[in-house]
């Protein structure tokens, strides 16, 4: 992405901005539905039940995506009060944003392997390719912005699901840390000392999808 902006590539900037969007809009949107489902209305009287990017994005966290791979969007306001569990109801919402950017990558990786197999001269074209690389762009995105948000570290969604076996009074005192908790995590972000551990846990959840997408579409090919 940042020779894509060096070089002022305008087709690769909108395809990952593209691919940045439906990460971050479907990640938020699945906290905001399983949230509702339970019974909160906190999410929908915020407008954030939408498929308007333009209401879940953080721009830092979005040029974060967009540069690093790694990034983030603006919470959705969640009531844990309105569950009839308080913290398990806050574990299912959290986990819904990751399992959505998982299955918006699967998604992807099967439209993916369909054009390659039955696109035809349909991929020689300028459409056929862009779409080709935005089904990619976008498998990755999703698979990155989903396995960096299961970091079991306040305010990721990985902390509330991790977190769980705690009693509830220390599971939500554990997710609502000082201020200067995340901003030392972020320290440790564009440090890349986290750089390694998550290409590589992209790369493996990427290719067991890949093989999962394959494996479906075998009676296909």
């Amino acid at each position: 992405m940042i020779s894509a902006i060096r070089n002022f590539d305008l087709r690769m900037i909108s395809i990952y901005l593209i691919a940045v969007f439906l990460s971050l809009t479907l990640h938020e949107l699945a906290h905001g539905l399983v949230s509702y489902w339970m019974g909160d209305p906190t999410a929908k009287m915020s407008g954030r039940l939408s498929l308007n990017p333009f209401q879940h994005i953080d721009w830092v966290g979005t040029l974060c995506l967009l540069l690093f791979g790694f990034g983030w969007a603006k919470p959705v306001p969640v009531d844990p009060r309105y569950y009839k569990d308080p913290k398990f109801g806050m574990v299912w919402t959290a986990f819904a944003g990751p399992v959505m950017n998982f299955i918006l990558a699967f998604v992807c990786i099967l439209l993916f392997y369909l054009l390659v197999a039955f696109g035809g001269g349909f991929l020689a074209t300028s459409v056929g390719s862009y779409l080709i690389s935005l089904l990619s762009a976008t498998a990755s995105m999703s698979i990155g912005f989903g396995v960096f948000n299961l970091i079991p570290i306040p305010p990721l969604d990985g902390s509330r699901i991790f977190w769980a076996f705690l009693p509830d009074r220390d599971y939500f005192r554990v997710n609502n840390p000082p201020a200067w908790i995340s901003f030392v995590f972020l320290i440790v972000i564009f440090s890349g000392l986290l750089d390694q551990p998550l290409n590589m846990m992209i790369s493996t959840m990427f290719n067991w999808m890949e093989s999962g997408a394959l494996w479906l579409l075998t009676p296909l090919l």
